[in-house]
């Protein structure tokens, strides 16, 4: 199993709990993509001399590529609203469809302690918990065995 995270990544913080998320999925044996440590940043791009919008263009196609390759994603939706890259990121996804998955921690909500229904009718479930988080990879581990013998 190969999961995409789609997560918001502009603070320290952001970036450090996006870091613990992957890490304790590989921990529980996913590969996991993580844009922050596999795409890169405009920022450090940019700083190392390289144009603006091919960098751009380059983290955009990285992007892409990772999500063809990946077959489930998480999209973490903590947060006052849900980043819009990842928000991008889940419906590219859900479109191809694949699986999709949510992890909040958050108590703050857009709508009447809802995300937005685009969002939620994308997911096929919000766990708030890494050990929610751990289960539920688990039983998508289970799930994808089961695929594979069938279809030997």
């Amino acid at each position: 199993m190969y999961i995409y995270i789609a997560a918001p990544l502009c603070s320290e913080a952001e970036r450090a709990f996006n870091s613990k998320v992957s890490a304790f999925l590989e921990a529980k044996g996913v590969m996991t993509y993580l844009p922050q440590s596999h795409g890169g940043f405009l920022d450090e791009m940019v700083g190392r001399g390289l144009d603006e919008e091919q960098s751009r263009r380059q983290l955009f196609n990285n992007d892409v590529s990772a999500m063809n390759k990946c077959d489930t994603l998480l999209i973490i939706l903590d947060g006052r609203t849900i980043d819009e890259g990842a928000c991008f990121e889940l419906g590219y996804m859900y479109s191809q469809g694949k699986r999709c998955f949510g992890y909040k921690t958050d108590s703050r909500s857009y709508i009447r302690g809802r995300n937005n229904l685009m969002i939620d009718g994308g997911l096929e479930r919000i766990v708030s918990s890494l050990d929610e988080l751990g289960e539920f990879v688990q039983e998508l581990i289970r799930y994808s065995s089961r695929d594979i013998q069938v279809d030997k």
